[in-house]
């Protein structure tokens, strides 16, 4: 190990393909990114500004856009530089910087997604008692758990991730720093590595997927003892938009983890690309075409700034 030098630097392969090809994704990547943002800043602006949505679902609603917009940011503009400036190196920081932010804000997620569900579970289940048990105290402390647990496993994630010595080659098989190619480049055992990588996978993907499994089967019970079919689609819709998210989140972070070892290095990188760039984009979409309070909202926004433009 005295002969050895260790890297200050890597190389992110990214996608091998031409410089017009690349131009092409960087526009498409752009769109993208411009449009996650600006959909979660939009849904988290109406949350603020509309007290009709000061309710616990809408609160969630809101870390889960906050979330997005940190989640979209973590890695997308290194991506975006990469593709535009063909610089395909990144610092040993800034790495260690990407695999953490990915980690703490993915493992949050998870967290969120099961916390919104239980949230839907006790609304339609036990709607006389929603307010009692969902009290904004709750709803703190649930929000609170679930940011410094994810960042803290993040931490540790990282932080072992990070002890390993790299000392040659410096080339990772992806578009950003993915913890599982960075290990790949090791000069040492990642066995332990590779093992924490699991449970934290039975942690927060399995185990938080169950919850919501068990959580939608109390819901459809409910929804199959209304006796009128409007009443029964008046209360799936309450739950459908958080139903599709979680569909989207856990099946691409599914695939990903448990499909590590067999799947091909490409088939990562393009779930990767669908979980990093298309999954921000896409739920505030879902919760805005498919809820009307968040489209009532809308439209009193834009009705209120069309009259100060008149006025």
């Amino acid at each position: 190990m005295e002969n050895q030098t260790f890297v200050t630097e890597f190389i992110l392969s990214g996608f091998c393909t031409g410089p017009k090809v690349q131009l092409f994704l960087f526009g498409v990547v752009f769109v993208i990114y411009v449009a996650s943002l600006t959909g979660n800043a939009l849904v988290f602006v109406l949350v603020c500004l509309d007290p009709q949505l000061y309710t616990p679902m809408y609160f969630f609603l809101c870390h889960l856009s906050i979330l997005d917009l940190c989640y979209a940011s973590s890695n997308v503009p290194h991506v975006l530089g990469s593709l535009l400036l063909q610089r395909k190196t990144i610092s040993f920081a800034a790495c260690g910087t990407q695999i953490y932010l990915y980690l703490a804000l993915a493992l949050t997620e998870c967290l969120l997604l099961t916390v919104m569900s239980y949230d839907r579970y006790v609304a339609i289940c036990h709607p006389l008692r929603y307010s009692l048990i969902v009290n904004w105290r709750v709803c703190l402390t649930l929000m609170a758990c679930s940011w410094v647990c994810g960042f803290l496993f993040g931490a540790l994630q990282t932080g072992l991730a990070l002890r390993l010595p790299f000392c040659g080659p410096r080339q990772v098989d992806h578009f950003f720093c993915e913890i599982l190619a960075v290990f790949k480049l090791a000069c040492a055992d990642t066995t332990i590595n590779k093992i924490m990588i699991f449970a934290v996978c039975v942690f927060f993907l399995l185990c938080p997927f169950c919850l919501i499994l068990i959580s939608y089967l109390h819901i459809l019970a409910a929804i199959l003892s209304i006796h009128s079919a409007e009443g029964q689609r008046k209360t799936f819709s309450t739950c459908s938009s958080h139903l599709l998210t979680v569909g989207l989140f856990y099946g691409t972070a599914i695939f990903m983890c448990m499909g590590s070892g067999t799947s091909s290095q490409h088939r990562q990188k393009i779930l990767s690309l669908f979980y990093s760039f298309i999954n921000p984009m896409l739920n505030p979409l879902i919760y805005s075409l498919r809820n009307k309070q968040v489209k009532g909202a809308l439209v009193k926004v834009l009705r209120m700034e069309k009259f100060y433009h008149s006025t």
